[in-house]
């Protein structure tokens, strides 16, 4: 579907297969607006159909121009910071964001600094965009990769359902302990919570279903390591740490699960991101190129940038 931004506005022509559709189905029914959102959309008058305010329930002629008022300026939520951020993609609905390690994604206490929130915030405002800052999921803070922020409340609902659908399809690379002799794996274990550690999660019975699948890319005898790709079928808190530790290749540098501190972080980068822009419905794949030190970068980048 082909879009355009004037003002305020988000115009497109309504297509054939949307013929008689109301802009109540539209908004209900193909984007899977929650209702408190439809209600803002409704008091705010932020929907006109050729020009013009209509009762929602009105069957909709292909054809017609479709408005909707979703560019508003908002506060950024956070205090703006030159972190110097590497921006992979960018437009008038989503940033995705290459993720440095050693930052957190988003503060966790009012004022908190030098998170990569802080670092979107900072280049909105070089822009002169007053944008909500919103992540539409999260990397821990000694992983790397690709981050994705929605720029206005309705990209922010849809980005949610696409990552709630796995329709964001994430792919990660990870240095781990120890050689994996199979090609590929998938582990299907479930997590919860490690009820004798604050932060740590575990293999448990009583945990939400996770599975990981895994391919080994290329394994160090001499080193005793392996690089792997992994993706998720489901998206729990450290995820990939627990389960690459429950069989016993913990992550190198995840001292938190096993891993020895053989380089500074916990050698895991999320390197790409594949999905349809749910505008455009442009199929986009995101590659995050792997920048770190050197140590890490001679087994990890070479295959990193290559898949």
């Amino acid at each position: 579907m082909q879009t355009n931004r004037n003002g305020k506005w988000l115009e497109f022509i309504v297509p054939l297969e949307w013929d008689n559709l109301s802009i109540e189905s539209i908004l209900k029914d193909k984007w899977k607006v929650p209702k408190k959102l439809m209600h803002e959309f409704r008091m705010e008058k932020a929907v006109r159909i050729n020009g013009e305010f209509i009762n929602w329930t009105i069957p909709l002629s292909s054809g017609s121009v479709f408005e909707i008022a979703i560019f508003r300026n908002e506060d950024y939520g956070v205090i703006p910071q030159d972190l110097s951020i590497e921006v992979l993609y960018e437009d008038d609905h989503l940033l995705v964001i290459n993720k440095i390690a050693g930052i957190e994604t988003h503060p966790n206490a009012e004022g908190q600094m030098n998170t990569l929130a802080n670092g979107v915030a900072f280049h909105y405002q070089q822009k002169n965009e007053y944008h909500r800052v919103r992540h539409i999921h999260r990397l821990d803070k000694d992983t790397s990769g690709a981050l994705i922020f929605a720029k206005n409340a309705l990209s922010h609902v849809m980005l949610d359902r696409l990552l709630n659908e796995r329709r964001i399809k994430r792919t990660y690379y990870a240095l781990v302990h120890g050689v994996i002799h199979s090609s590929s794996m998938i582990i299907n274990e479930p997590i919860g919570r490690d009820r004798h550690h604050p932060t740590r999660r575990r293999v448990s019975k009583s945990g939400q279903p996770a599975i990981t699948k895994v391919k080994v890319l290329k394994t160090f005898t001499k080193e005793k390591m392996t690089l792997i790709q992994c993706s998720l079928e489901t998206g729990r808190t450290h995820q990939i740490r627990v389960h690459l530790s429950s069989i016993g290749h913990p992550l190198i540098g995840d001292i938190l699960y096993g891993g020895k501190p053989i380089f500074k972080r916990q050698a895991l980068h999320a390197g790409k991101l594949t999905f349809t822009h749910p505008f455009s419905e442009e199929c986009l794949e995101i590659i995050a190129p792997f920048n770190d030190d050197p140590p890490i970068l001679q087994k990890f980048s070479e295959q990193t940038h290559g898949n």
